[in-house]
């Protein structure tokens, strides 16, 4: 098991622990901040579980009918996130919009603010971990899982104020104000994690600074490289892509120019993790008097071919 499985399962126990307890507490007291905290907590123990099971498929090597490998698995399971959040959101207004309406009575204890306070504690450090895991492996699954238990944070800091409120004020008001604001918090972190996840299911471009990374290496290599143009790029999952026509001095012999490409694959390699490089290679055209000095004047004259 790898370290990105590892945390997704440290966040399905953890979240599975917190649900229990908080629908526990809630529907003793019958607070509707509490217990729409908890269906939330009920949410991420499936969105968790969800990830674990996509971030195990991601890692399954290219086959024949997958030739390009499983890494969306994982910008699937974003955006079926993204769904199900967006609902359970809008179920927390209309529970509360209800609690509102029928005026049913709310009784708190320690007991609500010690649960809720141990909620907010294990979310941030739940949070932490995916986070941290997350950016180290590039993972879009555990990055949108992080953003969510980051949502939590605010839903679960909300409860805690609900519950202070009305058990000193003993107005309910304040309980399903939470509520509410905790399923609009939830519904607006759906549509970031909505977007990432559509985002590697269309082969967007990955993220600028790593083409800046790319071009720069390229950029660094020496005679008898002579240039590049047609750059692509894409990501699918935490899986990056990369594909650009090479151009080489037209003097290079076949053999020459594969290990030239091999030497610009590595050095992407090298500096950029879990990326894929397809080199096409090109004889370059421009008239020169095929040496080192001349190609290096070419292209420090800004007039390298793209």
């Amino acid at each position: 098991m790898d370290v990105k499985q590892k945390a997704s399962g440290f966040a399905v126990l953890s979240a599975f622990a917190l649900a229990v307890s908080k629908f526990t507490v809630g529907l003793m007291s019958g607070s509707m901040a509490v217990v729409s905290s908890g269906l939330d907590s009920l949410l991420d123990v499936f969105m968790s579980a969800m990830n674990f099971f996509a971030i195990r498929k991601a890692a399954q090597p290219a086959d024949e009918g997958h030739p390009y490998g499983h890494a969306k698995a994982e910008s699937i399971a974003g955006a079926i996130q993204a769904v199900v959040i967006i609902f359970t959101g809008g179920l927390i207004i209309y529970q509360a919009v209800q609690e509102f309406l029928y005026n049913h009575g709310i009784l708190y204890s320690v007991l609500d603010m010690g649960v809720m306070g141990l909620s907010l504690t294990f979310s941030l450090v739940i949070s932490l971990v995916l986070k941290t895991v997350g950016r180290r492996t590039g993972s879009n699954a555990l990055k949108a899982d992080a953003l969510h238990y980051a949502s939590d944070l605010y839903s679960n800091s909300a409860a805690i104020l609900a519950i202070f409120l009305t058990y000193y004020t003993g107005k309910s008001f304040f309980d399903i104000t939470f509520a509410i604001c905790t399923g609009l918090i939830i519904m607006f972190s759906a549509t970031k994690i909505l977007r990432e996840g559509i985002s590697g299911l269309m082969d967007s471009r990955i993220p600028k600074h790593l083409e800046d990374e790319i071009e720069s290496i390229l950029g660094e290599m020496s005679f008898p490289y002579a240039g590049y143009h047609k750059l692509r790029t894409r990501f699918s999952g935490n899986e990056k892509y990369v594909d650009f026509h090479l151009l080489t001095c037209r003097e290079l012999k076949v053999d020459e120019a594969h290990e030239l490409a091999h030497r610009v694959e590595d050095r992407i390699k090298a500096r950029i993790s879990t990326i894929d490089v397809v080199i096409h290679l090109e004889p370059c055209t421009y008239e020169c008097q095929l040496t080192e000095m001349t190609c290096f004047l070419i292209r420090t004259r800004g007039k390298r071919p793209r």
